[in-house]
């Protein structure tokens, strides 16, 4: 911190500005003369530094997960087994559905499944005893046509049996959906069916939300995306409770940058085993940011912006000279500025765009 303080003080540096022609014969000293006033201009030495932060941001707190429970089929709700705000487990039941024409249409494909399958039964003996037949000692007694028609038979019959059985199995499958099953341990935020509703795909039954541990999400600006943390906790408060500070744990980020709002998306996680805090409130997170590497700082007086360009006025070889900057994260130290510059530079605290750079220039440091 000492070495950073004294690399970053302003020093005043003494420049003599000459503002009109010189000739050959030697410069004659007077005391009164405008052309020859002393320029007074503060300047400082310029070196890296590591560049820190911190900022608050608006994020919002989202459950673990989420699922919107739809009914696959038409149907009227024959029984709704829990309400908003009751505590289910997965596998649970929690609604079941009616649809009668369904009923009907598995109790219609059994019954053809069941002929299917006699009638494959049946055509599989005939073929059976006749390639038995053909295998005896006795030539002639079953024809070879006789013997391939009922091997055709058999495997057409083969084939009609497979597709209504899996075409009795698709409605057993349809049929399950009849009855909505928790996917996994949560509560029931949402119920939008009583008993007797029609519903169909086109609206929730239930929703059902896992809350013992939340995902904090911030969209971190794309400035800051580059930097990293100064560790992987970050402090947050809610509105519900404005005096007390909660900590969550940074698991992942996006890793690409919304077009729309130019922001990266952070993820923590809160425990909240106690359900203290609810799925949904808006947060707000202190970040601690830090570039990875080092970083020159300026007075934000020293940059210059115009309509053309931002700068910075470096004084080299006795003349004054544009350095064209990229700005960078805001400290309490100054403005981080990226630009072709170099340790031991010697920038204008107070730049402005009426010091045009080849204006010749004599400066010293004042010890």
């Amino acid at each position: 911190m000492k070495r950073n303080s004294e690399l970053m003080r302003y020093v005043v540096a003494s420049m003599i500005i000459l503002l009109a022609g010189c000739t050959n014969d030697a410069p004659k000293q007077t005391a009164t003369t405008a052309d020859n006033a002393l320029d007074t201009i503060p300047v400082f030495l310029l070196h890296d530094t590591s560049v820190t932060r911190n900022i608050e941001l608006t994020a919002e707190l989202l459950p673990y997960e989420k699922a919107e429970l739809f009914a696959r089929v038409q149907g009227y709700v024959r029984e709704m087994k829990v309400d908003m705000g009751d505590k289910v487990h997965r596998g649970q039941t929690l609604a079941i559905i009616e649809a009668p024409e369904l009923q009907t249409k598995q109790a219609e494909f059994q019954a053809s499944l069941q002929a299917a399958k006699a009638k494959y039964m049946s055509s599989a003996d005939v073929f059976q005893r006749l390639y038995k037949a053909s295998q005896a000692k006795t030539p002639g007694i079953v024809a070879p046509v006789d013997l391939e028609r009922s091997r055709n038979q058999y495997l057409a019959d083969s084939a009609s049996y497979e597709a209504s059985r899996q075409l009795a199995r698709s409605y057993q499958e349809v049929a399950g959906y009849l009855v909505l099953q928790a996917p996994f341990d949560g509560v029931i935020t949402a119920r939008n069916a009583d008993r007797g509703t029609l519903v169909g795909n086109n609206q929730a039954i239930l929703t059902v939300q896992h809350n013992n541990r939340l995902r904090l999400r911030i969209a971190v600006p794309e400035l800051y995306v580059a930097t990293g943390t100064v560790n992987k906790v970050a402090s947050f408060r809610v509105d519900a409770f404005p005096e007390k500070l909660f900590q969550a744990t940074l698991t992942r980020k996006s890793e690409s940058i919304d077009p729309q709002t130019r922001t990266e998306l952070w993820e923590y996680l809160y425990d909240n085993k106690n359900n203290e805090l609810k799925a949904g409130s808006f947060a707000y997170v202190k970040l601690g940011l830090q570039r990875t590497g080092n970083s020159f700082v300026v007075p934000p007086t020293a940059i210059v912006t115009n309509q053309e360009r931002r700068f910075v006025i470096r004084v080299k070889d006795n003349k004054a000279e544009w350095v064209d900057v990229r700005q960078g994260m805001s400290t309490d130290k100054g403005i981080e500025v990226f630009g072709n510059l170099a340790n031991s530079d010697t920038l204008l605290v107070r730049a402005t765009d009426e010091r045009k750079p080849g204006s010749v220039a004599w400066w010293k440091i004042a010890r």
